[in-house]
């Protein structure tokens, strides 16, 4: 499969979007399309599906769109739930149409062979099973199985119909049927949204192994970095090819742009001799024929254009301006947070100057606790208590605003009714909202121009202690990378949530990690907790959760016969599904093709071995959620 378009542009009521397009896809390639927020990156996507948005570009190439094979897409917005009281499992097996149509035609066939053993119904199953085994007939629904636990959803949630699930978790259950789709190239808009940490780094490892072609837009840095080999930079309308990963990229980038300057700088000065050369010797009738000839060398000169500079316009702002806290920011004991039943249970001190993430699975009590601390949640139980002069500013990662219907102005004034108005317009400028902007009504922004408003109302307080839930949500590369300068200046208190590794990584110097077991407190970094994860049990940390020493005991007494039995019937199933492949390559040898006696013998050994895999599957499916209720206790 190759696909190609050359010399392409995209425009908009004449005006253009994106010029000079030249893109190729082949069988295998690893592509992120980056650029700045508007820059027009979900607008190529589009394009490499709506073929009619394209017209001739602007160089004197020749527009052209070509496709050699098959090329099939998959656009994750494209998929759509037909009929939302199918339950999930049953979504999910729509995936495999030929191979579940195989099942039955297989079934028909074996009963048909009892009856009726002739060569024709034979050739007819051999054919039938040859096809079942290419499209990975015996381990298609273990394919579907990891990739449900991997997103995070559970045994009873295959049960569940669609209508059931939420925005975040239909958009999974999307996600995994475009993967599961098998197309020939894969469209992926911000993949990592919706996912936590474990699930992003289970996407990654699939999309590095990954045997087709997917086109990724993303704004993370390191997820980019460990599954592309291609970047196409969206910069003042232009495509340009990078070839490599993302720090890669940044490094041509940079290199490029230096290189193109001192050329451009290079050339300007040789004109610029050039021309002095002409104007002193023109009016000298025996030099004009020679200074003539220099101002034929500047004209005959592939004149090289000024490189423009990458657009980091970004907001700003200086928070160490604000009073400092006491050296205690924040104490909990015996804390309680949820909302109908306990999610995790906390002891816990926050010291000035410290810089904690708080990162783990969907659902496990992030958000709540940081509400449950903003005062948005009553706690279920236990004590918190701030130290003095402590100052919070909240981010809340639902982006809700005083009234959805004012103005930008309008709504900064409400939150700061005592603030002039050219103050606030300089608030607001600082984030990037200059002039009309202010006017701008607040449902009508994009989710970056959201998240910069709820900075600039956050960061105008001058809080000493930040509580942020998922702040890099939204914005471009840019955007978070001046979030992370500020913030690692920041001389305050932050307690962050974030499912972004590379913003983790660069800001946490303590974790909280959210597991099954409810919440530990880990005092190092996240590349430090990275290399220690295989071994975290052995490691000493202070234990937020707090459970009663005879009761941590018999649950890990519990945990551990259950993790036995899990690795005793994993065993047994592969000692088994080993047994069923070696009748089933009997049952595919030519010489056993016309005796029907042992073929039915075959069959009834592969049946036997089924139902034997059948109640170890099941039986293992029942030991796997006892060990998940232990595990919520």
């Amino acid at each position: 499969m190759k696909y190609t378009i050359k010399n392409a542009a995209i425009s908009l009521n004449g005006e253009p979007i994106l010029t000079d397009i030249n893109f190729e896809i082949t069988d295998t390639s690893h592509i992120a399309i980056v650029g700045r927020n508007g820059a027009g990156k979900t607008t190529l996507l589009n394009a490499l599906i709506h073929n009619e948005m394209l017209e001739e570009g602007f160089l004197e190439e020749k527009f052209e769109i070509h496709k050699i094979g098959t090329c099939t897409i998959g656009y994750l917005e494209q998929i759509t739930f037909n009929d939302e009281k199918r339950t999930l499992i049953e979504e999910i097996k729509k995936c495999y149409p030929e191979l579940l149509e195989l099942e039955q035609k297989l079934e028909k066939l074996v009963k048909k062979l009892e009856e009726n053993s002739s060569e024709k119904t034979i050739g007819e199953y051999t054919t039938a099973l040859d096809r079942f085994e290419l499209l990975g007939g015996y381990s298609y629904q273990k394919e579907y199985e990891i990739m449900l636990k991997k997103f995070g959803f559970s045994e009873s949630d295959k049960e569940k119909s669609i209508s059931s699930f939420s925005g975040g978790e239909r958009t999974k259950i999307a996600f995994l049927k475009l993967l599961l789709g098998k197309q020939d190239i894969l469209l992926l808009d911000e993949p990592t949204n919706h996912l936590d940490i474990k699930a992003i780094e289970w996407l990654e490892n699939y999309l590095k192994d990954y045997k087709k072609a997917f086109i990724i837009v993303s704004h993370d840095r390191m997820f980019l970095n460990n599954t592309v080999n291609t970047i196409y930079d969206i910069s003042y309308k232009k495509v340009t090819k990078y070839i490599g990963n993302y720090e890669v990229y940044e490094k041509q980038k940079k290199e490029n742009y230096e290189k193109t300057l001192k050329d451009y700088e290079r050339q300007q000065k040789e004109i610029e001799r050039l021309n002095a050369l002409y104007e002193k010797f023109r009016a000298k009738p025996t030099k004009a024929k020679m200074a003539l000839a220099k101002l034929h060398m500047i004209e005959r000169m592939d004149k090289i254009e000024r490189p423009l500079k990458t657009n980091e316009k970004t907001f700003k702002t200086n928070l160490n301006k604000m009073q400092p806290s006491g050296k205690n920011v924040l104490s909990l004991k015996d804390l309680e947070v949820g909302y109908d039943h306990t999610l995790a249970k906390f002891s816990l001190e926050i010291m000035q100057g410290q810089k904690i993430g708080v990162i783990g699975a969907n659902g496990t009590g992030k958000s709540t606790l940081l509400k449950t601390l903003a005062g948005l949640i009553k706690p279920i139980k236990g004590h918190i208590s701030f130290g003095y002069h402590v100052h919070i500013g909240y981010f809340d990662q639902n982006l809700e605003m005083i009234n959805n219907e004012h103005t930008l102005l309008e709504e900064f004034k409400a939150s700061f009714p005592e603030c002039l108005e050219s103050d606030a317009r300089s608030a607001l400028g600082a984030f990037l909202f200059s002039g009309n902007d202010v006017a701008k009504k607040i449902n009508v922004l994009s989710g970056g121009e959201k998240v910069r408003l709820q900075l600039c109302k956050i960061l105008y307080q001058k809080p000493n202690f930040l509580i942020l839930d998922e702040p890099t949500n939204h914005l471009d590369l840019i955007g978070k990378q001046q979030l992370e300068s500020i913030l690692t200046d920041y001389k305050g208190t932050i307690l962050f949530v974030s499912h972004d590794r590379y913003f983790v990584k660069k800001i946490a110097s303590a974790l909280i990690v959210f597991d099954d077991f409810g919440a530990k407190f880990y005092p190092y970094d996240y590349e430090t907790y990275k290399e220690k994860e295989k071994s975290l049990e052995k490691q000493s940390h202070i234990e937020l959760q707090i459970i009663p020493t005879k009761q941590k005991k018999n649950i890990t007494n519990h945990t551990s016969d259950y993790k036995k039995e899990l690795a005793k019937i994993d065993k047994e199933i592969t000692k088994l599904e080993g047994e069923k492949k070696k009748w089933e390559k009997e049952l595919y040898k030519e010489e056993n093709y016309t005796d029907y006696q042992k073929i039915n013998d075959l069959q009834q050994h592969i049946e036997e071995v089924e139902k034997k895999l059948s109640s170890l599957e099941k039986k293992w499916e029942e030991t796997a959620k006892k060990l998940e209720e232990k595990n919520m206790l």
